[in-house]
């Protein structure tokens, strides 16, 4: 499985998300799972399984696929029950 990160511009935002999204999955003792960032307009529906994003580009997403929106990327608890929530539904917790 493939996680993406993803900010408007691809930069600090969408890296911090990913090394959130890292440490949450390490705590959850979960692996295999890779997870990269990327800007909005690099996405494709192929760059990755699950996409995550902060609520203000989360509007342009719906063509990506599954994506996990999220009120702010520097929420640890928000973020860590949205995605407990999504890998328990897939089997992976």
């Amino acid at each position: 499985m493939k996680i993406l990160a993803v900010c408007g511009s691809g930069l600090g935002s969408s890296f911090m998300l990913e090394m959130n999204v890292q440490q949450i999955l390490g705590e959850l003792g979960v692996s295999g799972i890779e997870v990269e960032h990327s800007d909005l307009s690099s996405a494709t529906p192929d760059s990755a399984d699950l996409f995550i994003a902060a609520k203000d580009i989360a509007e342009g997403m719906g063509h990506l696929g599954e994506v996990i929106v999220i009120e702010s990327i520097i929420d640890m608890d928000g973020l860590r029950a949205k995605l407990k929530e999504v890998l328990a539904q897939k089997g992976l917790l």
